[in-house]
């Protein structure tokens, strides 16, 4: 069975970093990796992706220059480095992977995934 195991996140003051790490097993060939957050009361929001080739990275507006996406060569662990953390930053955070997109337009959209870690909240406090 595919498998993602999520460990990370936590409390920090506004400005701080944290990191998130997404541990996969069962998983063949390649795919494509994402992060996606989503606070009370708001819809799941995509925050960054790893491409299936190339592994070019994508990232949401709102984070960008902030937090770094990264996996290990043999895409055991997935990794969201997050930096310059906002109180908006609130939420509970999900990895997630899928074999194929209709296009790479989709990356950072959740409902293009179908595998899924068991969520981590980061909750920033200003």
């Amino acid at each position: 069975a595919q498998v993602l195991v999520q460990s990370g996140g936590g409390s920090v003051q506004a400005g701080g970093s944290l990191r998130l790490s997404c541990a996969a097993s069962g998983f063949k060939g390649d795919n494509y990796w994402a992060w996606f957050r989503q606070a009370p009361g708001k819809e799941r929001e995509g925050v960054a992706a790893i491409s299936r080739f190339g592994r070019s990275t994508y990232y949401a507006d709102s984070v960008k220059g902030r937090f770094t996406i990264s996996q290990d060569n043999a895409q055991r662990t997935l990794s969201l480095q997050m930096s310059s953390l906002k109180p908006d930053d609130t939420a509970m955070y999900y990895c997630a992977a899928v074999k194929t997109l209709g296009a790479i337009a989709d990356i950072l959209q959740a409902a293009r995934y179908n595998i899924w870690g068991q969520g981590t909240q980061v909750t920033v406090s200003s």
